[in-house]
């Protein structure tokens, strides 16, 4: 830098930056059609009509989120595209058998992590429905239910006994209740 002069920089001024060019450019960009004016900043829906959607639906967006709640499906039920049945609603409750020494002492070693349950308790709202309409059939990870008004396909987060559950409908509420023991084949190992 000690052989640049205060009219080599000047010089270097001028060409990087013309001044009787620049009013020609600028008429060029006022003849070009809006899409040859987009860059990649515009790819997308752009932020202000990200936060008019959000407003018209009344779900304030938070901007750590990766993707909407919208975007993200149950994946737990089966969706039967061809039975226009609704789904009715259900809980996937896991049980585990707690004794006093397991509440007050822990002796057996037992935590309430899921790793301890025993058993799968899926409890399914059936308004309007008879014991005698319920069409039920257990897999080891999937239950199928079917009755006139509803149908539920339900995956199971653990797989399960499928011949030594039970099954109750309580008329009083109109709700299934399915018993299911897990099937785990190390908790021998894990939770001895």
């Amino acid at each position: 830098m000690e052989g640049m002069s205060l009219q080599n920089l000047q010089a270097l001024s001028k060409l990087l930056s013309p001044q009787d060019d620049e009013e020609s450019d600028t008429e060029d960009c006022k003849n070009v059609k809006p899409i040859a004016k987009m860059g990649p900043g515009h790819i997308g829906a752009s932020a202000s009509r990200q936060n008019k959607q959000a407003e018209d639906t009344g779900y304030k967006k938070n901007t750590k989120d990766i993707w909407d709640i919208e975007e993200v499906t149950d994946g737990t039920h089966f969706d039967d595209l061809a039975d226009p049945r609704p789904q009715p609603e259900y809980e996937i409750i896991l049980k585990q058998s707690v004794g006093t020494e397991d509440l007050f002492l822990g002796m057996s070693g037992k935590n309430p992590s899921s790793m301890c349950c025993e058993n799968v308790l899926v409890r399914v709202k059936l308004p309007e429905t008879r014991a005698s309409d319920l069409v039920l059939d257990v897999k080891e990870r999937f239950v199928d239910l079917r009755t006139p008004k509803y149908k539920l396909g339900l995956h199971l987060p653990h797989p399960v006994h499928s011949r030594e559950g039970t099954a109750r409908f309580i008329t009083e509420k109109c709700e299934l209740e399915i018993t299911l023991p897990m099937n785990r084949p190390l908790d021998s190992i894990n939770c001895a």
